[in-house]
């Protein structure tokens, strides 16, 4: 009789922490999710914001000529940083270099850098990342003297 209980005990500890793991793993995967769904909305409106800019015949061009930006470098080489480069290539503005977490494993037709290297003096530094602006704007304000400004605020301004 005491296997018994004894077994049974065992088989429902085990249930219990099999069941508790499994819960665990599924709030952390739901947390991840969640978190990516909110990222990639934010993307998504910031990207329909500049279609929309572009469909009143605007360029990005004109917010850096406003504001005295000739030179400029770029983090973040995604989606919205590639786009941006492309953009600004049959302009005045320079894009000087960008700056990404994986600039080893990138290609692009300008310099790719990473964070920890030296950062060329530059007029400003537009963030493409804009989910981790803040993050991104502290790290290159101890390592920069020039305008941190996300792309997000430059398509509701231009």
């Amino acid at each position: 009789m005491n296997k018994t209980i004894v077994s049974t005990l065992s088989a429902l500890a085990g249930v219990i922490i099999g069941a508790g793991t499994v819960g665990k793993l599924t709030r952390q995967s739901l947390e991840q999710e969640k978190s990516m769904s909110s990222k990639h909305l934010a993307l998504f409106l910031m990207m329909n914001q500049w279609v929309k800019v572009k469909q009143q015949g605007k360029n990005l061009s004109e917010y850096f000529e406003k504001n005295g930006y000739k030179k400029i470098a770029v983090y973040g080489m995604s989606y919205a940083g590639e786009t941006l480069i492309d953009e600004l290539k049959d302009s005045n503005i320079t894009v000087t270099y960008a700056i990404d977490k994986n600039a080893d494993s990138i290609y692009f037709d300008i310099d790719i850098i990473s964070i920890e290297d030296d950062l060329k003096p530059v007029d400003a530094i537009v963030v493409t990342a804009i989910t981790f602006f803040d993050e991104i704007e502290e790290s290159l304000c101890a390592k920069v003297d020039c305008p941190i400004i996300s792309l997000e605020d430059i398509l509701y301004e231009v």
